[in-house]
């Protein structure tokens, strides 16, 4: 039987960790004998080394942190350290089986889906891009496998399917999981909470996006395409092209003008709004910026482009 407080390594990178990193510094019952995070990284034009956002926290609270390159070469610190568990949150890589064998009671990841649906690189996306009404977060046992372990608990919460764009609901998602480990740690610890395996069988998978992900398909319908505006803001974008120079389309809504243009054609409504036809139906251009130029609304980018109208987008 542990006494309190846990020894409790915690590995994460990115902002979504922090408030679930927030929740451990604050909790009585942990003691947090170090944080891992990735390495500084060379970031912007100006070519600025940046820490990660878990490092600047981590510093703000005098945390021990390390930043090796493969978290292998943690693994005689963990073992010296003789933690009760590793708790992971957005942390960027693999973990081994010599690291996940450390903990006595496991290592533990905060995954931003309810499992065994969206595993993988970019649930967040899939949520959205797939127009999902619910989603959550999933905190598992984990194993060798990619989102893969047992499942300890979760947390679930409804989405608005025409609004939710990635960072909201990152955000959104980040603070539901520092509720779900304020719930849910110390009785898992304690020992009063048993895992379960997930549904194999139900399990769906998600890929790292890439650059090329955000080109827009306009044989698409409509709902489809402002859903992947939304979920690939900031990252890939949505994008397309006229007289090969790339356009960006950052805010975009859905309408039912009725006509019978082919997908890409870019069109007037009759209320003289910029908009753009699908396969089903049209989206209405809200904001929109040209490769090297300023982000502007539909109306302002007509303004200066009056050539646009009754063009098509490739």
């Amino acid at each position: 039987m542990n006494s309190l407080p846990y020894k409790i390594v915690f590995l994460g990178t990115s902002d979504f960790a922090l408030p679930g990193l927030k929740k451990l510094i604050e909790s009585d019952f942990v003691d947090l004998k170090l944080v891992i995070t990735q390495p500084d990284k060379i970031k912007g034009r100006k070519k600025i080394i940046t820490p990660p956002p878990v490092k600047i926290l981590a510093q703000k609270y005098n945390l021990p942190i390390i930043q090796p390159k493969k978290i292998i070469e943690a693994e005689e610190k963990i073992k010296a350290i003789n933690p009760e568990a590793i708790i992971l949150i957005s942390y960027g890589q693999i973990i081994p089986p010599e690291i996940l064998k450390i903990p006595s009671k496991g290592c533990l990841n905060l995954h931003p889906s309810l499992l065994p649906k969206y595993r993988g690189a970019s649930p967040i996306q899939y949520t959205i891009l797939n127009g999902e009404k619910e989603t959550g977060v999933t905190l598992i046992l984990m194993d060798e496998k990619i989102d893969h372990g047992p499942i300890i608990g979760y947390k679930k919460i409804r989405i608005n399917p025409q609004k939710e764009d990635f960072p909201f609901l990152k955000e959104k998602l980040a603070n539901l999981g520092a509720k779900l480990l304020e719930e849910i740690l110390l009785p898992y610890l304690k020992g009063k909470i048993e895992s379960r395996p997930q549904d194999d069988k139900q399990a769906t998978f998600t890929k790292i996006l890439k650059r090329d992900d955000g080109k827009i398909d306009w044989q698409k319908p409509a709902e489809q395409i402002e859903r992947q505006i939304r979920a690939f803001r900031p990252w890939p974008g949505s994008f397309t092209f006229w007289r090969n120079k790339m356009i960006k389309i950052l805010e975009a809504k859905v309408i039912e003008e009725e006509n019978h243009y082919p997908p890409g054609k870019i069109f007037l409504t009759k209320n003289k709004k910029m908009a753009v036809q699908c396969s089903q139906k049209s989206l209405l251009i809200e904001k929109i910026q040209k490769e090297g130029g300023k982000i502007m609304d539909g109306q302002s980018f007509i303004n200066g482009h009056q050539e646009i109208i009754n063009d098509s987008f490739s």
